[in-house]
């Protein structure tokens, strides 16, 4: 799939997600599987620019190519501005996003609460665009409610704006995670614009990958929730469309080994004593399934130092 000038290695994405697409995780899923990944959203709001954590979100050295930085926020100046910072430092890729539909966002009226507002949506995709002389994808959803669902028209005025790539997460923004993905609006929005759409939305096995590249004829695929503690599914899906073929489960030390290593890496990013506190979801994730997992989570989030969780792991994935 090409976006502007990257042409990338295959056709699905990593989902940009608040608290978990840090740059070790997106390094994690490139490595495994995953043809793009889109960094944390960053806020629009200069006075924010230079905070710790919005630097940590927007932290790409030593990833691999493209780098995706996603902007949000409901000023077109600003926008502007925050797509020009952010190539300044490095981003390839400028990805805005009008999809979350959390309400500390959408008080704000951005994410996805701009969708009802199709004049600005039409100021702010053009006042980035024209910011900026790298590509600018956009993230959405199919509208704000069932009575208002205006993904198309979105679209449409995306595609006249400059934006090189839409993602369209399957639900409104009414709907947050509830209810089932809806792929045949997917599959209009598709049809009405000539630019790539990236489908979204409850990817979360290889038979439903291809499933949904079918119904929805969309050019590529972003998966989240379903790479948390399977960072593999990318290397699955890559090899279940190639080949119509399953790849085996990973075993109990491959994912010792990975889980390890993606540790390793929170640890020397956040720092030992931030690392471990983020640590702990990861695992909690990587854990489930396995047998007295609830027990485990109960004692790993007690844990402390990056000593200890690893001691912990260790022990509990027994090879």
């Amino acid at each position: 799939m090409q976006i502007g000038k990257f042409k990338l290695e295959n056709n699905l994405i990593l989902a940009p997600m608040a608290g978990v697409t840090d740059r070790p995780f997106r390094q994690l899923c490139k490595q495994l599987g995953a043809g793009m990944a889109v960094s944390e959203m960053v806020s629009s709001n200069s006075l924010l620019r230079r905070s710790a954590k919005t630097l940590k979100r927007a932290n790409h050295e030593g990833e691999s190519l493209p780098r995706s930085v996603q902007i949000a926020g409901a000023d077109p100046f600003m926008m502007a501005e925050a797509a020009k910072f952010n190539e300044a430092e490095g981003a390839e890729i400028i990805d805005i996003n009008m999809g979350c539909p959390a309400k500390k966002v959408c008080n704000t009226l951005a994410g996805s609460a701009l969708l009802r507002d199709e004049v600005l949506v039409t100021r702010i995709l053009e006042a980035t665009v024209n910011a900026v002389s790298i590509p600018v994808t956009l993230k959405i959803r199919t509208g704000w409610d069932a009575n208002h669902k205006n993904g198309i028209l979105i679209a449409k005025i995306a595609e006249q704006s400059g934006i090189k790539a839409l993602a369209v997460h399957g639900r409104t923004r009414s709907c947050f995670f509830k209810g089932e993905a809806e792929y045949d609006t997917i599959a209009a929005i598709k049809a009405a614009v000539n630019i790539p759409v990236i489908a979204n939305g409850d990817i979360e096995t290889p038979e439903k990958a291809k499933l949904v590249l079918e119904k929805t004829k969309a050019d590529g695929l972003m998966i989240g929730r379903a790479a948390q503690g399977r960072p593999w599914i990318f290397r699955e899906i890559v090899h279940y469309l190639k080949t119509g073929e399953f790849l085996p489960e990973p075993t109990t030390l491959e994912i010792k080994t990975i889980l390890l290593d993606h540790l390793e890496n929170l640890y020397q990013f956040y720092g030992e004593h931030t690392g471990a506190m983020v640590a702990r979801k990861h695992v909690s994730w990587y854990s489930k399934g396995q047998t007295d997992s609830a027990r485990f989570r109960d004692l790993f989030n007690r844990l402390e130092t990056p000593h200890e969780q690893t001691l912990a792991i260790k022990a509990f994935f027994i090879t």
